[in-house]
């Protein structure tokens, strides 16, 4: 619809009705944060296939694989189950410590970035919590709270975006099998500029790697000969 920004046309398209303009607010704040930055995988990926002369759809395809990872762009859909299995606030910090005890891989915590905490959390944070009110599921954000107190306090690490996304996108009432793709239609614009920036000056991303497996050893098969 020419009437709605990109924000209100990819709510409109995903619910079949006009959004609110507090809806559409939310949406392009939402847009904005996970907005591409620096070389996360998904932008590396599409850097590495257009270095290749690839074109830019190849490229993007590339990004959308690397970000359908639970570890990348997945990590709001695991968020929202594990919120789902804690239900409320006063079982979020023993749900987490038995995590912690079972070594599992507990989603929406830590960042290779932002190591002293994501400068995203305290908007979308917010958002949740005006999200609460409106919709009455105000339980939501205080089980994020709480497992971002009890993380810090026993592992020292902090919550990312992803966490309180989760919730987010269900108080929006989006199917949690769209928060990846909702992810990937911010991300493109950016996957887009670095597909566009790599092809105008390109040179081809060839990492090396370095070997540390055992030293070299004599071949012991064959003949003395040499057959």
């Amino acid at each position: 619809r020419a009437d709605l920004t990109i924000a209100g046309n990819l709510f409109y398209k995903l619910h079949g009705e006009v959004p609110q303009d507090w809806q559409i607010q939310m949406m392009d704040t939402i847009l904005i944060l996970y907005a591409d930055h620096e070389f996360n995988a998904s932008t590396f990926a599409a850097r590495v296939t257009a270095s290749t002369l690839a074109d830019i759809y190849a490229a993007v395809t590339s990004a959308c694989a690397a970000l359908k990872g639970p570890l990348h762009g997945g990590a709001n859909e695991q968020s929202m189950r594990m919120l789902d299995e804690i239900k409320s606030p006063d079982r979020a910090e023993g749900w987490l410590k038995d995590q912690l005890a079972k070594k599992a891989k507990i989603m929406g915590f830590g960042h290779r970035v932002y190591k002293k905490g994501d400068s995203r959390v305290p908007v979308m944070r917010e958002i949740g919590r005006d999200l609460g009110k409106r919709t009455g599921k105000e339980n939501w954000i205080p089980i994020c709270e709480k497992l971002e107190q009890t993380m810090e306090r026993e592992k020292h690490l902090c919550a990312n975006v992803d966490l309180y996304a989760a919730p987010v996108f269900t108080m929006l009432e989006f199917d949690p099998a769209l928060n990846t793709p909702i992810f990937a239609a911010s991300r493109v614009a950016g996957w887009c500029a670095h597909v566009v920036e790599q092809h105008d000056n390109n040179r081809l991303i060839r990492p090396l790697s370095l070997y540390t497996g055992p030293a070299p050893r004599p071949y012991g098969g064959g003949s003395k000969n040499g057959a």
